[in-house]
């Protein structure tokens, strides 16, 4: 291997010595060798350590955190160990398909040498029952995107960082203010930027259990109203002038059950409200929440909402 390779894998790993063994299983086998591994550890013992010492096959550079970073810092600390020419952040319960998935990632670098950003398909497996499902982005939702990333906000049609390969340029890191949309935030102004091209092929399986940080958040009020608002506060509320955008929004306050204002600067944020989504809670408040919760009742009135609110969206 050269002294700087073609791709730095970066693991930020946290005590899940049986996750990690998985993905470094997986990395071990692959085809495409060009690569080192770069391990950030956040763990109180020294298990992640041991375990790395058993994979001497493989390029593994290992550096001991000397506090805990926790998400998304610890991200980025393993980012700014990389010498490779792209970063290919691995989550420690994530893992390669195949043998064949970093070479794929290669061969998509190769045929489009200008670009900063890629992503593939990807496999989510539900832990323990090994459900699986494929997540695949649509022509759509990728048109969708490529006109304005914002729309992450209301469906993450790219995945979770595993799924990606972008250059070590130093340029972008992920917002250590923020775990919730972090990686929705770090999208958004690549994005902005650079184009994302699409693999149409399920090279990394995304483990899904109850440990981790996503699950952890997941409708939790006083962790998804502050970040949701710092995000927005970010992109500006211009950007509910966006349908899809606005649906997102709409949807995010009927989930959270958010019927005054007063419950965000309950939540955490006690910034100033768009008037639009002051008036999506006065609206929502109104009807009844079983009949609020009916997708297709939901929808109708998301959308008289949306026209009532021109106004307040110039």
């Amino acid at each position: 291997m050269t002294n700087k390779a073609i791709i730095s894998i970066c693991i930020p790993a946290f005590k899940r010595v049986e996750f990690l063994r998985r993905l470094l299983d997986s990395i071990t086998i692959q085809t495409f060798r060009d690569f080192e591994v770069v391990v950030t550890d956040d763990s109180p013992a020294n298990e992640v350590h041991e375990l790395c010492k058993e994979f001497d096959k493989i390029p593994i550079r290992y550096y001991k955190n000397e506090k805990p970073l926790g998400t998304p810092e610890n991200w980025n600390a393993s980012i700014r160990l990389a010498r490779g020419e792209w970063i290919k952040l691995m989550h420690d319960d994530d893992w390669f398909d195949d043998e064949d998935s970093l070479q794929h990632f290669v061969d998509a670098v190769r045929e489009h040498p200008s670009q900063h950003f890629f992503f593939s398909a990807y496999r989510n497996v539900f832990e323990p029952s090994g459900k699986i499902k494929e997540v695949f982005a649509s022509i759509f939702e990728r048109n969708r995107i490529k006109k304005d990333p914002v729309v992450l906000f209301a469906k993450n049609v790219i995945g979770p960082p595993s799924v990606v390969l972008h250059k070590n340029s130093g340029e972008f890191w992920y917002d250590p203010r923020i775990k919730w949309v972090v990686d929705i935030d770090f999208y958004i102004r690549y994005l902005k930027k650079y184009e994302a091209i699409y693999i149409p092929n399920v090279m990394v399986n995304v483990g899904m259990h109850a440990g981790q940080v996503t699950s952890s958040s997941f409708r939790v009020t006083d962790v998804e109203i502050p970040e949701n608002f710092y995000l927005l506060n970010k992109v500006g509320a211009a950007s509910l002038k966006n349908l899809r955008i606005y649906d997102g929004w709409w949807r995010l306050m009927r989930n959270l059950n958010i019927t005054e204002p007063s419950a965000v600067a309950k939540a955490g944020y006690t910034g100033n409200l768009p008037p639009a989504i002051v008036s999506m809670i006065n609206w929502q408040k109104k009807i009844p929440r079983k009949l609020l919760m009916n997708g297709v009742v939901s929808k109708m009135t998301m959308l008289a909402n949306y026209f009532f609110n021109q106004r307040r969206l110039r």
